[in-house]
């Protein structure tokens, strides 16, 4: 049984990494919610894909294309965005997710570089574009995305690491800063889900042995982190700002 928010029926909302996974299947459910969804990605097919099955349900939803490590190109998605579906009310800075494991001492510089690009500057470059807008109208809600490697050592590379703990530093500080402006700031960190890559990637018998290291028993689902979206989304979550939400089946390390 999904959870219903009905104060979202009619607002705006953006979520970049948006063709596949987590932020797909968040598009999907917010547009049930009666939210008009702008999906953001650089595969136009799968964006479409995502708009078209939105479509079909009776939801509303526009697809940009886009490098979302190009403040121009967020700058366009902001303009095409405000003219066919309104100010932005509800931003999901979800693109990233560059965790391949590499050693540290093997890491080169300019993959240090592009991991913090597409993990820790793409979502600064989104909220800096979408937050003035926000901070102006008096209210928004802005969930980014981290990941439990930026809350405890893993085996994803260091850059990731470092990007998904300074995705935390950043959501607390924009928290700060904007909670008198009626902004609120959150963030997630999804430990194991079973995502499409997830699935094609590792094989069933690591699945189940990484499902058993949480206390649950099972992978996460991008349901699990969809529900978490909508209620920071929704003033369910009124007066929650600056939090992390460890989406992690218990497995969690303060």
């Amino acid at each position: 049984m999904l959870s219903t928010y009905s104060d979202l029926a009619g607002r705006t909302a953006v979520i970049t990494g948006g063709s596949r996974g987590i932020g797909a299947q968040t598009a999907r459910m917010l547009a049930a919610q009666g939210v008009n969804v702008a999906i953001v990605g650089r595969d136009k097919n799968a964006l479409d894909a995502v708009v078209a099955e939105i479509a079909a349900a009776g939801g509303t939803a526009v697809a940009a294309v886009a490098d979302v490590t190009s403040a121009a190109a967020l700058a366009e998605v902001r303009t095409l965005v405000q003219d066919r579906i309104g100010p932005v009310d509800i931003l999901g800075a979800f693109a990233g997710g560059q965790g391949m494991p590499v050693p540290s001492a093997d890491l080169s510089e300019a993959r240090w570089r592009a991991v913090l690009d597409s993990d820790l500057t793409s979502s600064f470059l989104t909220v800096r574009e979408f937050l003035p807008g926000m901070a102006e109208r008096g209210r928004g809600s802005i969930i980014t995305m981290s990941s439990s490697a930026g809350r405890q050592p893993s085996r994803a590379n260091l850059a990731y690491g470092v990007a998904n703990a300074g995705l935390i530093m950043m959501t607390r500080q924009l928290a700060t800063e904007f909670g008198p402006h009626g902004v609120r700031v959150n963030a997630i960190a999804p430990s194991s889900i079973r995502t499409e890559k997830v699935a094609a990637n590792m094989s069933e018998p690591v699945q189940r042995q990484v499902a058993g290291l949480h206390p649950m028993r099972r992978l996460g689902t991008t349901t699990d982190v969809a529900e978490a979206v909508l209620f920071l989304a929704s003033d369910a979550s009124c007066y929650l700002t600056g939090l992390t939400i460890d989406i992690a089946g218990g497995r969690i390390t303060n």
